[in-house]
């Protein structure tokens, strides 16, 4: 039988795994409730803290992303409480739905797909509101893009009653964010994008503010619960089975980035990031993601006309053994989209470049093979590399 390809994620999520999380998550598992697993899951709370930048519990769901956003609905919402969702994709448009299936008024800052949110804007519409409850925000949207001036916001908004929940799933531990310092209530991630750990694991940092705030509202909950995982956590325990072969390999993974360090984490990805837009432009082709530093971590390639996004992301895979994510909803087919944090390495973008020309060039946009490889490589050059 052949062996399978090489496959390549340059995906904004899952990103690849380091081989010692793979090696971790392979080790014999200890029990959950054995000493052995309470050293581990007491340790690995302490690491996600410092990648938070919070002294504040962070409390870890076995779920997707998803799973502790909602968790942000459960706790904080009674029905019928009036809440500001942010909204300038896809994820933003999820976090929508999610505040209907709550039964939560829902008042909607909408913003174009594609676009950042005017921070003053975003903060006019919370401070002052004695009437609203919590206001959600994306900081990375990954359909698009795009990332939110999360700090802007956030200080724009200090004087606010209305807990602020931030959806950072893709952007926690890839580019400044500063849970503490910045006054943020509520921030979730999950294990799949900057934390090079499969998916699985969701985390939901709480600030004392949240909390005081969940224990008054009525909305129903149990496995999401704060109260009850917060008082597993404190007994260095988790309320219910969780994966440990992944807290395993999340243990490895955060021990990683430590040693890199995370503002170099957060630089390299702006580098990265810088090197795909100069690659974009070298090749003739639009930026559907800003053209800004701040947004580096997913590049948002629009295609020419008569180029399909899906064929060109299809023979990306099948030819190359290359996975890039295409668009979503309304940028179905029209973009390809390039990851550029987590274990995502400079010369893996290279590679993939490298492998968009060719497919860019099958498809019938003149392309001078190399060029886009150039410039990437020019840009990467130009300053020390970090590991991830």
């Amino acid at each position: 039988m052949p062996l399978p390809p090489k496959r390549l994620l340059l995906t904004p999520g899952p990103t690849p795994i380091p081989p010692e999380v793979v090696a971790a998550m392979a080790t014999p598992l200890p029990h959950h409730r054995s000493p052995e697993f309470k050293e581990l899951f007491v340790g690995v709370l302490g690491k996600l803290k410092a990648v938070f930048r919070t002294t504040d519990d962070v409390l870890l769901f076995s779920a997707s992303g998803t799973g502790a956003f909602e968790s942000a609905y459960a706790n904080l919402l009674s029905p019928g409480d009036r809440i500001l969702v942010v909204t300038a994709g896809n994820f933003g448009d999820r976090w929508v739905k999610m505040g209907e299936a709550y039964r939560a008024d829902v008042e909607v800052l909408r913003y174009p797909w594609g676009a950042r949110p005017d921070p003053d804007e975003v903060a006019a519409r919370i401070v002052g509101r004695d009437d609203l409850t919590a206001a959600f925000v994306v900081h990375s949207e990954t359909s698009t893009g795009a990332t939110a001036d999360l700090q802007a916001i956030a200080e724009g908004s200090r004087g606010r009653s209305a807990v602020l929940v931030v959806d950072a799933i893709s952007s926690l531990g890839a580019t400044p964010l500063e849970t503490e310092a910045w006054g943020l209530d509520v921030v979730v991630t999950g294990s799949q994008k900057a934390l090079m750990t499969p998916p699985g694991l969701a985390f939901a940092s709480v600030s004392a503010r949240a909390l005081e705030r969940s224990a008054q509202a009525t909305n129903p909950r149990f496995y999401f619960d704060w109260a009850r995982t917060l008082a597993a956590q404190r007994k260095g325990a988790t309320a219910f089975t969780p994966p440990i072969s992944l807290i395993l390999g999340l243990d490895a993974a955060l021990d990683r980035i430590e040693a890199a360090g995370l503002e170099a984490m957060w630089e390299r990805t702006r580098r990265m990031g810088a090197g795909l837009r100069a690659a974009v432009r070298a090749l003739g082709l639009e930026l559907y993601s800003p053209d800004d530093p701040d947004c580096s971590l997913v590049t948002a390639v629009s295609l020419p006309d008569g180029i399909d996004g899906d064929a060109v992301r299809l023979g990306l895979r099948d030819r190359h053994g290359i996975t890039a994510a295409g668009g979503q909803g309304p940028l179905k087919g029209r973009i390809i989209r390039f990851g550029a944090f987590g274990f995502i390495e400079p010369l893996d973008l290279v590679a993939g470049m490298a492998a968009f020309e060719q497919e860019l060039a099958a498809a019938g946009h003149p392309v001078e093979l190399g060029t886009g490889v150039g410039a990437l490589t020019r840009v990467l050059a130009a300053a020390p590399q970090v590991s991830a």
